[in-house]
């Protein structure tokens, strides 16, 4: 069997890309105020919560057509890590009702941007001639 590991690549991107998007999405239509309340009550200025459309629309787009895709990649890393931090940590170490991981989605996400900061995006993207692909 042949090996593709750039048509990997590009699932990767398009799956991981895509999914998180649709948060994006959803925090377009529906807006971020839960997200203000939630910084404020931690003590952070409540303007941060716009910097969730960078990392769950600008970077999941430009992961998914392969544009500075290891930048894209660290923004969502930073993303992930905010919100397991702000919202998930009482779930650190918990099951979901359905038996698997509570946080399995948000280990998804993270972990799969973490990959593709160490691969890049592979040749089949827009920009692949810079280290930082």
């Amino acid at each position: 069997m042949h090996r593709c590991p750039e048509a990997g690549l590009l699932i990767m991107r398009l799956t991981l890309g895509g999914l998180l998007l649709i948060h994006g999405l959803a925090k377009i239509l529906g807006g971020v105020g839960f997200i203000e309340g939630m910084l404020t009550s931690a003590g952070l200025p409540a303007f941060i919560a716009y910097g969730v459309y960078i990392g769950e629309v600008v970077a999941p787009i430009m992961l998914m057509i392969g544009f500075r895709a290891r930048i894209a990649a660290l923004i969502i890393i930073f993303n992930m890590l905010v919100a397991i931090g702000l919202v998930h940590m009482g779930d650190l170490f918990s099951v979901g009702q359905n038996g698997g991981y509570a946080l399995e989605l948000q280990f998804f996400f993270l972990l799969n941007a973490v990959a593709l900061f160490f691969t890049g995006a592979g040749r089949l993207a827009v920009s692949k001639s810079n280290s930082w692909d």
